[in-house]
């Protein structure tokens, strides 16, 4: 068996013995089914052990191993267990023994697809389970309150048009009643644009953002805007980060793109277009065109 990686980083090593069934539900939970590995050969003390990656030595999660109905060791993670945002490796842990990698088996992830969370105030849990780089099984968790998720993008010539909808709050359409959305320069917390929100049934929004001001701020280099959803007179609480999470797909900026268009600006041509960041939270990236 190998033994876990002492850095904060993902490990190399892909030839771990066992591999891991995980199946999503449509609330946030997920459960762990260790594939060829009796029930009966697992230590009694035998866990499933999440660490994220990155974090303090303390912050891990230990599931206990029961028994599925074919026989194999199951863990579970309800959707009611709190789990920080964040990258958690997975392992198998007993005893005095080193933890030990888990590689992925076979993902049931349907009920995520277009999945509509249960309406309340609680935080939304989102945990998508994916094979890294290097073979191992590895968890992507988000937790937030409110939620605004990202849905059709339509990109024009001169900008961009957006829908999406608010999770999370206990009155969506008062929250959204005068919203804005605010476009933050990533390298310059001064630099902030706002364009109003159409607020549509109930928790939809929609908003159009023109990429002229982006652009007539830029100078040299790249510039990065983040999306927030900040609320109106009515709605209560701090703004919200536009991302993309209620789906299948753990990391998608490499997966979801956006045409870009080019624009004048003060020193040169620019062009500018949607992205979704490593946590799938919606920006606009600002470059020089050439």
């Amino acid at each position: 068996m190998t033994t876990a990686p002492t850095t904060t980083e993902e490990s190399t090593i892909a030839s771990v013995p066992l591999s891991v069934d995980c199946t999503a539900d449509s609330a946030g939970g997920l459960t762990f089914d260790i594939a060829d590995w009796p029930a009966e050969a697992a230590p009694r003390d035998a866990a499933l052990l999440l660490r994220r990656r990155g974090g303090d030595p303390a912050d891990e999660v230990r599931l206990p191993l029961a028994t599925d109905g074919a026989g194999r060791p199951r863990a579970v993670l309800p959707a009611a267990d709190e789990l920080p945002e964040g990258r958690w490796d997975a392992y198998v842990a007993h005893g005095e023994e080193s933890p030990t990698r888990l590689a992925p088996g076979l993902n049931d992830l349907r009920a995520l697809v277009d999945r509509q969370p249960d309406p309340g105030t609680s935080p939304l849990g989102v945990r998508i389970p994916y094979p890294t780089k290097y073979g191992n099984l590895s968890v992507r968790s988000w937790s937030r309150a409110p939620h605004a998720e990202a849905g059709e993008i339509v990109v024009d010539q001169a900008g961009m048009t957006v829908r999406g909808r608010l999770h999370r709050v206990a009155d969506a359409a008062g929250w959204l009643s005068g919203a804005v959305v605010e476009a933050r320069c990533r390298d310059a917390a001064a630099l902030v644009r706002t364009v109003p929100v159409e607020a549509g049934e109930g928790p939809e929004f929609r908003f159009t953002l023109d990429y002229a001001e982006l652009a007539a701020a830029w100078e040299a280099g790249e510039d990065a805007w983040d999306l927030w959803l900040s609320p109106g007179p009515d709605g209560s609480g701090d703004p919200v980060r536009i991302a993309r999470i209620l789906d299948d797909v753990p990391d998608k900026k490499e997966i979801f793109t956006y045409p870009t268009r080019t624009l004048a600006a003060p020193h040169e041509a620019v062009k500018a277009g949607p992205y979704y960041t490593a946590d799938n939270d919606l920006s606009v990236r600002v470059s020089a065109a050439g």
